[in-house]
Formats: structure tokens, C-alpha cells, sequence
């Protein structure tokens, strides 16, 4: 075994994604001896390069694979899985996402491809203070975790990111193919409680038409 790997394996390393950093600290010495460890596990496989700086231990060295919502956290702490992602992932739409698309709290929009996890797109939307995790949980992901926009609040930063005004329930029902089962399972709670997240008002416009057209529904 890669004499890297076999340490990393010694650590609660093996089942996450890590940085150069902690890389230093675990090996110490030189920095022209840990580029070669590094160097040798990367050509013969044992480590998974995942972008300059970042990388994590392939499957054949880990107890669960690695799950794209913690290499998307990995790559931009702070953020949170949204979008059409987290719509997937809750089974609100049908379509498969090649994408993993987050929120993130800083202020420009950023994109990175990796050849092991595909491509990861990180936007910041216009929220209020203190709102940034509002309707957001954190999810179990095996031995990993990631936190994720609840589809309430998935639907609504694509609302934010998208700029989209209210055009009836068919944007979601037919445009987005989301069942109305589906909306249905909204509490009036959790229109309450995204009321105050979204600077835009237009944002809290198609809230509150939404929260009217599910109300109807029922």
C-alpha cells in the first residue's frame, strides 16, 4: 500500500475530502517530501485529485463512496446545496441534475470541473442578514454530511437567481414538472418563516402567490 494512503487511512481523513493544509500537518517534514508522497499517490491511484489543493482517497481506500454534496462543501465552505440539486435530491422533480449547484455566501458567482465529481457552480443571491441557512438542513450523507436547502426554499433561490415573476402554477407544475403532491406537503409554516430571507421583493411576491395557489389546492 501507498505509504500516504496507509497514514491517511490511520486518521478521520480516509472519509473526507482535505486540503494541503491538512495534508502538512499529518505528514510534517518538507514541503519537496510531501509533494512527492502526493505526487507518487496521485500516478498510481491511491489519491483522488479533486482540484488544485484538494483531494480525498478513492473508493477502493474508503468504507463509503463519496458523496458530491460533500466534495460541493469541501470546495466552498459556508455554501449549501440548492437549486434544481436539491429539488433531485428531495424528489420533487424527475430529471437527473449533472450539476451540483450551491448558494454560496460570498459575493462572487464561481464554477470548478473535476474530472472525478463533474462540474460544481457556487451563486450568491441577494439575502437578508442572519437568513443565509433559513429553510436549510443538514443532511446525512453515509459517514458525511451536507447541508440542504429544504425544496421550499430550493425553488425559491432559483425564483431569486433565475429573476422569474409569478406566471401561474404551471412554471412549477409543467415547466418544472414538480407534482402538485408534492405541493401539497407545504405548511404554512414554512411560507412564514422564507418571508424575511429574500431582498428582492419580487421574490416575496411569488411566495406569497404560491402559498395562495397550494392553499387552493387543498
Amino acid at each position: 500500500m501507498n505509504p500516504l494512503v496507509e497514514r491517511l487511512m490511520q486518521t478521520n481523513l480516509a472519509g473526507r475530502v482535505f486540503n494541503e493544509r491538512q495534508l502538512s500537518d499529518l505528514l510534517g517534514g518538507s514541503d519537496a517530501r510531501r509533494y512527492g508522497l502526493v505526487s507518487r499517490a496521485l500516478k498510481d491511484g491511491s489519491l483522488l485529485w479533486i482540484r488544485r489543493g484538494l483531494y480525498a482517497l478513492p473508493q477502493p481506500y474508503r468504507s463509503a463512496s463519496l458523496h458530491a454534496f460533500a466534495v460541493a462543501q469541501a470546495l466552498q465552505p459556508g455554501s449549501y446545496i440548492s437549486f434544481e440539486t436539491a429539488l433531485a435530491f428531495h424528489g420533487w422533480i424527475p430529471e437527473a441534475v449533472y450539476t451540483t449547484a450551491s448558494v454560496t455566501p460570498a459575493r462572487k458567482t464561481l464554477s470548478y470541473e473535476t474530472d472525478s465529481m463533474g462540474r460544481f457552480t457556487f451563486s450568491p443571491l441577494a439575502i437578508h442578514a442572519y437568513q443565509f441557512l433559513v429553510g436549510v438542513e443538514r443532511q446525512k450523507l453515509g459517514e458525511l454530511t451536507a447541508f440542504v436547502a429544504t425544496p421550499l426554499r430550493a425553488l425559491l433561490d432559483l425564483v431569486a437567481l433565475r429573476k422569474i415573476v409569478w406566471r401561474g402554477l404551471g412554471w412549477i407544475t409543467q415547466g418544472m414538472r414538480i407534482d402538485e403532491d408534492n405541493l401539497l406537503t407545504l405548511k404554512p409554516d414554512a411560507f412564514a418563516e422564507l418571508r424575511p430571507v429574500y431582498k428582492h421583493e419580487a421574490v416575496k411576491a411569488f411566495l406569497d402567490r404560491l402559498q395562495s395557489e397550494v392553499s387552493d389546492l387543498k
